[in-house]
């Protein structure tokens, strides 16, 4: 097994992220789980809910080949995610981009695809706490939709970002 250092992708079993993210923890193994707010809607009443960004992904970060196998030996953890015989490592610029993305408050309907982004100018944003971040802007009913590409996981981020932080960068290509 060739350097297994980074950030890695293990697949858990479906509704068990944050057990596995908390199990990581506790046996001091960096992991990330990115959360978003959503609304669920019952019969008799609405709620805002915390949901992985990616279902059944917890991220960690693998500091040693004991870290690799211990990850792994997580109950409901269930493989680390490959593409082909390589298994997927995810950059720490993209984990900073999710954090970004994740972590600010006027950043709203926040969702995953894996559909390539389409054709378009591709930014960085100029303003705000996303000041840097490289994105792919398109408009959607009136509101600035920006995409960041996961390379490493053949995956998208989409978010709602106000227009003031597109403001400058609009004009600029």
């Amino acid at each position: 097994m060739k350097n297994t250092q980074g950030w890695h992708v293990i697949y858990v079993k479906a509704k068990h992220e944050k057990k596995v993210h908390e199990e990581l923890q506790r046996r001091n193994i960096d992991s990330f789980l990115p959360m978003i707010s959503t609304v669920r809607q019952w019969s008799d009443r609405k709620k805002k809910i915390q949901t992985p960004l990616f279902p059944s992904y917890v991220f960690v970060n693998i500091q040693s080949q004991g870290d690799f196998h211990n990850a792994l030996s997580v109950d409901d953890a269930c493989a680390y995610i490959r593409f082909g015989s390589e298994y997927g490592k995810v950059s720490q610029k993209e984990i900073d981009e999710i954090k970004m993305l994740v972590g600010v408050e006027d950043v709203t309907n926040v969702e995953m695809n894996r559909e390539l982004p389409a054709v378009g100018d591709k930014l960085k944003i100029a303003q705000g706490e996303l000041s840097g971040l490289e994105c792919e802007v398109y408009k959607v009913n009136n509101a600035n939709k920006i995409k960041v590409r996961l390379n490493s996981l053949h995956q998208n981020i989409s978010a709602t970002i106000p227009s003031y932080y597109l403001r400058n960068t609009l004009h600029a290509s």
